[in-house]
């Protein structure tokens, strides 16, 4: 359990970016960046997108709002510290820019955030990468504003404050989380979903899942020691606006999820509607050990003697998508944490699956099983194994997680090696 605080914290923080939501959303983001007083933006967005035309889409409409824009397809599937350094001296190489627009994934989310830091502060990359894998380093300076125009329903990106990379020479997933970095509007339209390949909805459907059910689930923010004010992080664990948010994605989720995976219209647009709502639980409260375990995870997949290749992914190489490396063992990471807060993990079960107090498995164990049966019904790996990881790996998944203290910092209850070791075998074969 989590040692008592000997002075309770008393308050707790909230902050989201402007958004405008619906079909035909993106279609006024000319106005909407120009009403930023930018004169001139960088789209940023991958080579796949390229090819849906959504990039120049946005491009289009920006210049007709009198904006100068320029589109780079610098972002790279799951960002590594290599494509994001890349993609910063890419738009340097460019003429000054005043505002950046990501158009894509979690990938070119992120991407455009390390654009928009490196394009107004000094230094390297790595020294702005959470610590102890980077410096730790706070930007001094505003940074670039940045418009996210999210194509997959998952990530949350646009909702939030972190910047998620692979340190490929460390062999693990990590980030940059400042609040400057969050997005200072989200242009969420349904429509652009209609490309989105069913196994890419899935494993970014997990990712929602799992921000909704991690921020829920995360310790109270009364249980931390209290604070000052400039020692207060944007992940404040959970309370009372965050808990909102996440039971209304987790309903949303319950109904559409699997529909939209079967390419239904109405199920994606509450898809996307979910992820803006765990995205705003998420960004506030905090996400714990699922996402803790997903950085290694698809982390360490280069090294193995594997050849998995997600469907919907353009993969040249072995890649776990985030999403799906976050529910790799999220059904043993909630099992885990059950004694934390009981009655939060049966509500979160009972949200996504009305029969799920009547299963027979035993309490700690059934919002995993709820977990389990909608990921094999989606078409998730059957666990770690499938991927190609085997109990010689345990220790070396153990040492990423143990890294990710920003983020088992909120878990409900306190996590050693010794409980990771256990989740990650527990995770090897869920059926």
């Amino acid at each position: 359990m989590l040692p008592q605080p000997s002075t309770p914290e008393t308050l707790f923080t909230y902050a989201a970016p402007k958004l405008k939501f619906g079909p035909g959303a993106v279609d006024e983001i000319g106005h909407d960046v120009a009403a930023l007083g930018a004169r001139s933006a960088l789209v940023v967005t991958d080579t796949r997108l390229m090819a849906t035309g959504h990039p120049e889409r946005v491009a289009e409409a920006l210049r007709s709002a009198g904006l100068r824009a320029e589109v780079h397809d610098s972002a790279a599937v799951e960002p590594s510290d290599a494509s994001l350094a890349a993609a910063v001296e890419r738009a340097k190489g460019a003429a000054p820019f005043d505002a950046v627009v990501a158009v894509g994934g979690g990938s070119s989310i992120d991407t455009a955030k390390a654009v928009s830091l490196l394009l107004s502060n000094p230094g390297e990359l790595m020294d702005y990468v959470n610590a102890p894998v980077g410096g730790g380093r706070a930007p001094e300076h505003p940074v670039l504003p940045v418009v996210a125009v999210p194509t997959t329903t998952g990530t949350g990106s646009e909702s939030t404050t972190i910047c998620v990379l692979d340190v490929l020479a460390a062999k693990v997933k990590t980030g940059i989380s400042h609040e400057r970095l969050r997005p200072v509007l989200a242009v969420v339209d349904p429509e652009l979903t209609a490309t989105q390949p069913p196994g890419v909805t899935a494993a970014a459907g997990m990712d929602i899942l799992c921000h909704a059910l991690e921020s829920w689930t995360a310790r109270p923010y009364t249980s931390y020691e209290h604070k000052s004010p400039e020692q207060r992080v944007p992940y404040c664990g959970s309370n009372p606006i965050a808990d909102m948010y996440a039971e209304r994605a987790l309903r949303l989720l319950a109904g559409a999820f699997r529909r939209a995976v079967e390419g239904d219209a109405a199920a994606r647009t509450d898809m996307a509607l979910a992820a803006t709502f765990a995205g705003m639980g998420f960004g506030n409260a905090g996400v714990h050990v699922p996402h803790a375990n997903a950085y290694p995870v698809a982390g360490r997949v280069h090294d193995l003697d594997t050849d998995f290749r997600p469907d919907g992914y353009d993969a040249s190489e072995a890649m776990v998508p985030h999403g799906m490396a976050v529910a790799s063992t999220a059904p043993a990471a909630f099992a885990m944490t059950f004694e934390a807060d009981p009655a939060r993990h049966l509500a979160a079960a009972t949200w996504l699956d009305p029969q799920a107090l009547d299963a027979d498995a035993p309490e700690p164990e059934r919002l995993s099983a709820v977990l389990r049966r909608l990921m094999r019904d989606i078409g998730q790996p059957s666990g770690l194994a499938e991927i190609g990881y085997t109990d010689a790996d345990v220790d070396g998944i153990v040492s990423g997680t143990m890294q990710q203290q920003r983020l088992l910092a909120t878990a409900p209850r306190e996590v050693t090696e010794e409980d990771i070791a256990a989740v990650v075998r527990a995770s090897m074969h869920h059926w």
